[in-house]
């Protein structure tokens, strides 16, 4: 029955609008149209022109018969195009497919036909992986998108042009929309990434408006970011959509300067020459910047800016000027940041902040919250309290510990193992296609990450260990199963097992433990050689140990006893020619 409060208020056009992340950027646009936006080599654009070439975008997408619920892939690095699209698409309603630019073209064509992708914008340095992708999903799944190719100021390659359109030459020949008006529906898809998942079988994570702009605004309110930022894209914005960093950065109406190549020298230069005071990456590109010659440092710290920022507050709108440049603040994510990594860069001047996440919850959603009271720690007391999971993000409804068998909440002991849980609006919609599995991951009313923690006494939440043996190196995923499956097509190999071993520059690296079929004879050179046939570069063994492995009395491998032998380093070492075959 209705009250007094249900009577004569209703929901109108002038008090309720769907949350959308497309209204930063119309904002930004409206009151900083003036201030520089994007970075790019030689290339700058302010937040009109920014607006206005999202707008033709979103305009020449529409021509094309792009509307509400129809997927766009893009295959880019982080360039102008890439920002571009983050804002374009979501616009029209439509759905955003940010391709991993390291995957192999038979698992590039799987996804784009999966997510039935009818337009794919692509790099033209990515022709020769594109090209093949594009043969298979034509010849192996019938789906031929409408191809636009981009040629990049800053790519000196030729590349191929693979499709009826050039992306300059489209936006020229349309007028921006009036309007990036975003959807009648904040629970409609925004954005659909695939990840390796919890059982090696890629996933299509489909998110939506409402949860890509709660979590834009958590960014900022976790990292206390001012307006006007001047963030790097050194993390690729193909990974979680940039973490939703695109959408946060345009509701700050900060500077996002791009970079196509992530090395030290790039990204020093950068943050030098722009005055660069925010970055994401995983912890082998902040152990990149520590290891980097003196010389690649200098200027950091009382460098004079050069095309970032706010209007006057460098020579060319740059940055703050050398008198008052900002500490610079890097967020780290993929792996738990190692001693030797706070106090490298603790020593560099910047400022860490660790956050954990995966893919089903836009990128991060739970920080280590760095309490005032951390400051009087020791190193290595700073570094454990840093290597946490930590707490849900503010706009997260809920993170716990719990059993996920009985649903039980773990007690804050800091010894009782469970399965790290989210629950909120900064939840997947689900897995694309595969209802089943959102099924599984959303039983008792909680998102299952798959990782296994503690709970500490201040409720900071602490990995202990992996449920689904996925392996994490330079912040990809990599499924074992996935590169289990490679070896096993090799007609040597009896059995094999590939864990995680520890690594000072990737975090984590695999390893792979053979046994061989009788009378079979196969080197490691030759086994590597087979996965790099089918595998992503990133994801082949960077070591075989050809030696028995320990299995159940039912003959199940006991990967816990491979991932002690791997850390341990007490395996034999890597075989150069393999040693008689070993019984199951």
């Amino acid at each position: 029955m209705s009250n007094l409060y249900d009577l004569g208020l209703p929901k109108t056009a002038a008090n309720h609008v769907a949350l959308s992340p497309v209204s930063f950027v119309e904002r930004s646009a409206e009151v900083f149209g003036d201030l520089p936006a994007v970075i790019h080599g030689q290339r700058r654009y302010t937040w009109r022109e920014l607006r206005d070439r999202s707008a033709r975008l979103a305009a020449a997408l529409r021509a094309l018969g792009i509307g509400r619920n129809d997927t766009v892939s893009v295959m880019l690095p982080n360039t102008p195009e890439m920002i571009e699209a983050h804002y374009a698409v979501p616009a029209l309603n439509a759905v955003l497919n940010t391709l991993n630019t390291r995957l192999d073209a038979s698992l590039l064509a799987w996804q784009m036909h999966h997510c039935e992708a009818r337009v794919l914008i692509t790099d033209r340095e990515f022709a020769p992986t594109i090209a093949p992708a594009l043969r298979l999903l034509r010849d192996e799944h019938g789906r031929t998108p409408i191809v636009i190719d981009v040629a990049d100021s800053e790519y000196l390659g030729a590349g191929e042009r693979l499709g009826t359109h050039e992306y300059e030459a489209l936006l020229a020949e349309h007028e921006p929309l009036a309007r990036l008006e975003g959807p009648q529906d904040e629970w409609d898809a925004i954005a659909v990434s695939y990840t390796s998942g919890t059982t090696g079988d890629p996933k299509g994570v489909v998110t939506h408006h409402r949860g890509a702009y709660l979590n834009a605004v958590c960014n900022a309110a976790t990292w206390t970011m001012p307006h006007f930022p001047v963030y790097l894209w050194t993390l690729p914005m193909f990974h979680c959509n940039g973490w939703c960093f695109p959408w946060t950065v345009a509701m700050l109406g900060g500077v996002q300067v791009c970079l196509r190549k992530v090395d030290a020298p790039h990204i020093l230069g950068a943050m030098r020459d722009h005055g660069v005071d925010h970055y994401c990456a995983a912890p082998i590109v902040h152990n990149l910047l520590i290891a980097a010659p003196a010389e690649l440092h200098a200027g950091l710290s009382d460098a004079g800016p050069s095309g970032a920022g706010p209007s006057g507050a460098g020579p060319s709108g740059a940055g703050p000027s050398s008198a008052g440049r900002k500490k610079i603040r890097g967020m780290v994510a993929g792996a738990a940041p190692p001693a030797s990594m706070i106090e490298g860069m603790a020593q560099l001047g910047f400022d860490i902040t660790h956050v954990y996440g995966l893919t089903e919850v836009y990128g991060p959603a739970s920080v280590a919250v760095q309490r005032p009271s951390w400051a009087g720690e020791s190193l290595s007391d700073q570094t454990r309290l840093n290597g946490r999971q930590g707490v849900r993000y503010p706009l997260q409804e809920g993170m716990t510990v719990r059993g996920a068998d009985d649903m039980v909440e773990t007690p804050a002991d800091g010894q009782t193992m469970g399965e790290i849980m989210f629950r909120g609006n900064i939840v997947m919609k689900g897995y694309l296609k595969n209802p089943a599995a959102t099924e599984k991951a959303f039983e008792g009313g909680w998102f299952h990450t798959g990782d296994l923690a503690v709970m500490e006494a201040d409720r900071y939440v602490k990995i202990k260990d992996r449920s689904k043996d996925i392996i994490i190196s330079g912040g990809e995923n990599i499924s074992s199963l996935e590169v289990e499956d490679a070896l096993y097509r090799h007609a040597a190999v009896l059995a094999c097992a590939v864990v995680a071993r520890p690594d000072d520059k990737w975090g984590e690296t695999p390893v792979a433990f053979v046994e061989l079929r009788p009378t079979a004879h196969v080197t490691a050179p030759e086994l590597v050689a087979h996965c790099k046939s089918l595998l992503a570069g990133y994801k082949v063994p960077r070591e075989i140990r050809f030696e028995e492995i320990p299995k159940t009395s039912t003959g199940k491998i006991q990967k816990f006893a491979l991932r002690e032998r791997a850390r341990a380093g007490a395996a034999v070492a890597v075989a150069v020619t393999a040693p008689a075959a070993v019984k199951p």
